[in-house]
């Protein structure tokens, strides 16, 4: 008879800790099953550190206090350049890194795809299942439909959102574009003002909508002649995103070095 034991709870760090996606993903981690808060971390020089991270996510303390020093496997929603300094250490120390950072340049990109020779590195415009459940539509509609109708991506996040478009409306123009067998580089149109002229075809557009507190909204929008097809998402609570993440650590424990998708995470890469 074999006995079978059960693993002992990942350990994860949240960067930016004391930001709304730290709260956020430390009040997750309470929440959920096979991990534990191991380190929370902010800047060098931030008036949290020494504090409580459950008092400052506004739980209950749970005795781990905010740092500036990497320990283990990391959960990062910060900015392209912390995110591209985490994935070096994460590298260093052979550990797990959950990016959901958004607004990253081709350069970040490079610094990524070098650290994930080393480190396990799950990537994402957007942690949650039913974005990237969609992206799979939205994939599957732009191959079937073909050129002749027209691609729109309408998104709306809350005032304080500094990137555009959204890290999730530039995941669901990729899957456009993937659907196509184009580039989205070649055939983004993000700004649109003045005397443009008629659409180009074959292009994919970007609509950019930000006010309030939006937690985020997604429209995928295929025009034809005559009818249209719209592939919606809403977030209704922040906290599906911390879920998301966590899922992807746990999934990303023991595999070997690479760079990921939330669509490895949940198994849809072929959809």
């Amino acid at each position: 008879m074999s006995l079978s034991i059960a693993p002992e709870p990942m350990r994860l760090v949240v960067v930016g800790a004391g930001g709304r996606m730290g709260k956020t993903l430390v009040k997750a981690i309470a929440e959920a099953d096979g991990v534990t808060l191991h380190a929370a971390l902010e800047r060098v020089g931030s008036p949290l550190i020494g504090q409580d991270a459950g008092s400052v996510a506004d739980i209950k303390p749970n005795g781990v206090a905010i740092s500036a020093d990497p320990l283990a496997a990391v959960l990062d929603f910060t900015i392209p350049d912390v995110s591209c300094a985490m994935a070096a250490f994460a590298a260093q120390a052979r550990i797990v890194h959950v990016i959901g950072t958004t607004g990253f340049e081709e350069k970040h990109i490079h610094r990524l795809e070098a650290a994930a020779r080393h480190a396990t590195i799950v990537k994402s415009g957007n942690m949650s299942l039913g974005v990237n459940l969609i992206a799979g539509l939205v994939r599957k509609a732009a191959a079937a439909l073909g050129d002749d109708w027209d691609i729109e991506v309408l998104e709306m996040h809350h005032r304080m959102k500094i990137d555009a478009p959204s890290g999730t409306a530039l995941l669901l123009g990729q899957a456009a574009a993937k659907g196509r067998e184009v580039s989205l580089k070649d055939k983004k149109v993000a700004v649109r003002d003045g005397v443009t002229g008629a659409r180009e075809p074959g292009t994919i557009g970007f609509a950019t909508l930000r006010g309030g507190s939006v937690i985020g909204e997604h429209s995928v929008i295929f025009a034809g002649q005559g009818e249209r097809i719209e592939i919606s998402h809403r977030a209704e609570d922040r906290g599906l995103f911390g879920r998301g993440a966590i899922r992807a650590a746990l999934w990303a424990r023991g595999r070997k070095p690479g760079l990921y998708g939330m669509d490895d995470v949940l198994g849809l890469t072929g959809l």
